[in-house]
């Protein structure tokens, strides 16, 4: 059983260590509580612009390129990620180099030069340009739905901003949003691999004790009175298939559901025997694959299905997935069915004790985010889950008000009043 141990420095920084003494690994990680949803208005994406600029040289490691080789000469790697409310500085590093692995950390995330903003925001905008159609419309459809989702919010942006946005943020946005959200009372230090605790708290206290709390600016809320359902957006993008997103509002990250969601995502969408999957890929030959994605915040949430189709599918598959989706909720639930998808969950979390990379999120994030749980104690919530909640859950997530439909490709020919119709169909 994987118990990790937690200290909490003079200045409010939290140090987890989940010790894993059988495995030759080891991953540290600082998360911070600061992500999309915390970028000021007309500055959509400085929270991910601040952490590419923390690679571009430190005080202590000149240039990125440097900050890369120092990581190589340990054995290891360094990256990061920015999401919604979280950005992550992480490396895979040999387990006797752990201390000097978050040394370059520290030295990244208190001594950043912040040099050479132009050319990042070049780097950045081809990245952004990804998720742009030719007429420079999003296509990202996490973002389109998103949306509909939380109008007017953050969170229904993207992380990476808007061109305009970029294009306005300067050195001295990127420090002040450094000195409001990166803040050892606003972060966690983890450590996963064969460890010893004492030894970990010792390297932080000696690379990030100096490291300065400070009072953490208010997180805008999302607001309790959202539009409801169903809306829907098409955006034309050249393509010989659609890519579709169906996404309803759903549980916030502490809802004591958030697990019988999750056995609901593995009975739609889980794999070779899922609803989904079995009705539009495996009888109708409508899709290659089918998946379902989750999202969930301090105060929301949205559960999504995500598809490719060609166009003249569209109608069909969608009207044999909200059938799907209807049915789960108002047809009984085969217990076999059940416990077939719950023995895979209850494997898939066996699994992640091997990994270094799983036990930080778990361990790391989760104690960030209030959400820390032990393997165990989600294999209990996994086996405590019933028919009857399932169902209960299902019916009121795939109800007609709370359905939010994003469409993208060759929509020119698609018949959008048939659209409607179907998404307020019972």
């Amino acid at each position: 059983m994987t118990e990790p141990l937690s200290t909490t420095l003079a200045n409010g920084l939290r140090v987890v260590t989940v010790s894993l003494p059988h495995l030759h690994s080891a991953e540290v990680a600082v998360y911070l509580k600061v992500g999309g949803r915390n970028d000021p208005q007309g500055r959509t994406g400085l929270a991910h612009f601040l952490e590419h600029m923390l690679f571009r040289g430190t005080a202590e490691y000149g240039s990125s390129l440097e900050i890369e080789a120092a990581f190589e000469s340990l054995g290891g790697c360094v990256n990061a990620a920015t999401d919604a409310d979280s950005t992550c500085f992480f490396g895979r590093i040999h387990p006797r180099h752990t201390a000097q692995g978050l040394a370059i950390l520290a030295s990244m995330l208190l001594r950043p030069r912040l040099e050479g903003v132009d050319l990042e925001r070049r780097i950045i905008g081809e990245e952004a340009l990804q998720d742009l159609s030719e007429e420079g419309e999003e296509i990202n459809p996490d973002v389109v739905v998103g949306r509909l989702l939380w109008p007017g919010h953050p969170l229904g942006g993207s992380a990476l901003g808007t061109l305009d946005d970029l294009a306005r943020i300067t050195e001295k946005d990127l420090r002040q949003h450094l000195d409001a959200w990166y803040r050892p009372n606003n972060a966690v230090m983890v450590a996963a691999g064969p460890l010893e605790h004492q030894e970990l708290v010792a390297a932080a206290e000696a690379c990030l004790g100096s490291w300065q709390p400070a009072p953490l600016p208010e997180q805008r809320a999302v607001s309790p009175e959202l539009p409801p359902g169903p809306a829907m957006a098409l955006v034309k993008n050249p393509d010989s298939q659609v890519t579709v997103q169906l996404a309803f509002r759903s549980c916030q990250r502490d809802s004591s559901r958030l697990i019988t969601l999750k056995v609901l995502r593995r009975l739609l969408a889980g794999g070779g025997c899922s609803r989904l999957h079995l009705a539009l890929r495996e009888k109708l030959g409508l899709v290659y694959s089918v998946d379902a994605g989750m999202g969930a915040f301090d105060e929301t949430g949205c559960f999504s299905i995500d598809l490719s189709t060609a166009p003249e599918n569209l109608m069909q598959v969608l009207e044999v997935t909200l059938s799907e989706l209807l049915r789960i909720g108002e047809e009984p639930l085969p217990e076999q069915e059940l416990e077939r998808v719950k023995t895979v969950y209850l494997a898939e979390l066996d699994y992640s004790r091997d990994s270094v990379t799983e036990m930080a999120v778990r361990y790391g994030w989760g104690l960030l985010m209030g959400v820390s749980r032990s393997i165990d104690e989600d294999q209990q919530l996994v086996q405590d889950v019933t028919a009857q909640g399932v169902r209960q859950l299902a019916r009121e997530l795939f109800r007609p008000d709370n359905r939010f439909l994003g469409v993208i490709g060759p929509v020119a020919g698609i018949d959008q009043q048939r659209l409607e119709t179907m998404l307020r169909s019972v």
